[in-house]
């Protein structure tokens, strides 16, 4: 075993959710700042509790959460090991705690650049059949709206049903995998103080705008509409536009709000 291997990772962690995803997170940082070669033995899951301050579960559920994600792989009665290309193997978008400001408007401005041309794409090809899904989606978040409920699952379901239409199943599988991965974006528009504050209204008018142009067949209109939800979706959660898209930042609790420009 490597002599990197002596050194303590950390203080023990506190008890807390997700646990074993902030043991993984830790040990896939470690892996990275010690440039471990691929093939170096990780200390046994006994070390890992020590070091950590935790269960063999929970070392068990973060080493088998790092072999799905392709950064460590395990060899039957030897332990875990450094993959050949670690994280090479998936795409993570979001990490289960301490998501950075950046991280989240990269991802809205991803979100912006990939909807606009599923929209585009959807309003030249779309049939029939994917009208009336988009238009199932839409009015179950009409539904909502008028009845002050959830649309949340609606609103993913709308969205990926603009990709379908799109023609293109590599982009559907996309962004149902984003959809997945950030739907949790729209909670705070369909919750009761985003229908109470309009939030829940001012998405759902964005809503009809895409769905408008797609049936049309204007794709232009549609990915000018796709780009314009993202980048008030964005504003809705605090996340700074500009004329030419989404900030790098977050407005911050305190001291930025009056700031953005």
């Amino acid at each position: 075993m490597s002599d990197k291997l002596i050194t303590p990772f950390a203080t023990p962690l506190d008890r807390a959710p997700r646990l074993s995803d902030r043991v993984a997170r830790e040990i896939e940082g470690w892996i990275a700042d010690r440039d471990l070669a691929p093939g170096t033995q990780l200390p046994t899951e006994k070390i890992l509790c020590e070091r950590f301050g935790v269960s063999r579960a929970v070392v068990r559920e973060a080493i088998s959460r790092l072999k799905a994600e392709g950064c460590v792989e395990t060899r039957q009665g030897l332990g875990a090991f450094v993959a050949a290309a670690p994280g090479a193997s998936s795409f993570r978008l979001l990490g289960g705690s301490g998501v950075a400001a950046s991280d989240v408007a990269d991802i809205f401005e991803l979100r912006a650049m990939v909807e606009r041309g599923a929209a585009e794409l959807a309003a030249l090809r779309r049939s029939a059949a994917d009208l009336a899904r988009i238009a199932a989606a839409l009015e179950e978040m009409e539904q909502a709206v008028r009845q002050g409920g959830s649309g949340a699952a609606a609103d993913d379901a709308f969205h990926v049903a603009i990709a379908a239409a799109s023609g293109n199943r590599q982009l559907e599988r996309f962004l149902t995998y984003v959809g997945l991965q950030f739907s949790a974006s729209r909670q705070p528009t369909w919750d009761v103080d985003g229908h109470r504050t309009g939030r829940a209204a001012e998405s759902q008018a964005e809503h009809r705008k895409i769905f408008s142009a797609i049936e049309r067949g204007d794709a232009k209109a549609a990915g000018e509409a796709a780009r314009a939800h993202l980048d008030a979706a964005a504003a809705r959660l605090g996340v700074v536009a500009h004329q030419n898209g989404i900030h790098d930042t977050l407005q911050q609790q305190h001291g930025t709000q009056g700031e953005a420009a």
